[in-house]
């Protein structure tokens, strides 16, 4: 599977706290987001605002995630985020997802 064209990144490249931030900054998820927020500060994503991140991220990363009602408690900062996903990539063995 390839990145999104124009996205500047590889599926199984690691998920950084800046690639988090950055997804979490498009006007569709949180529209004033701080370009410089704190990777502990709290954020809340709303049902569509997760779907959408999780859409991002299978097209940055390769990865697909089905959302969950446990990410809302997860989901809550951009270390938690990033946090989770690295674990997640790590658990995939790669692109695509989980076998």
């Amino acid at each position: 599977m390839t990145a999104a064209p124009g996205s500047g990144q590889r599926p199984g490249q690691p998920i950084t706290a800046d690639a988090v931030r950055e997804l979490l900054s498009d006007p569709k998820l949180f529209a004033g987001l701080p370009p410089g927020l704190d990777d502990d500060a709290e954020i809340a994503l709303d049902s569509l605002g997760l779907v959408w991140f999780l859409h991002q991220v299978e097209l940055r990363y390769g990865l697909v995630i089905e959302p969950q009602e446990e990410f809302f408690a997860d989901f809550t900062s951009v270390r938690r985020i990033t946090a989770y996903l690295t674990a997640y990539l790590a658990d995939a063995g790669g692109p695509g997802g989980r076998p």
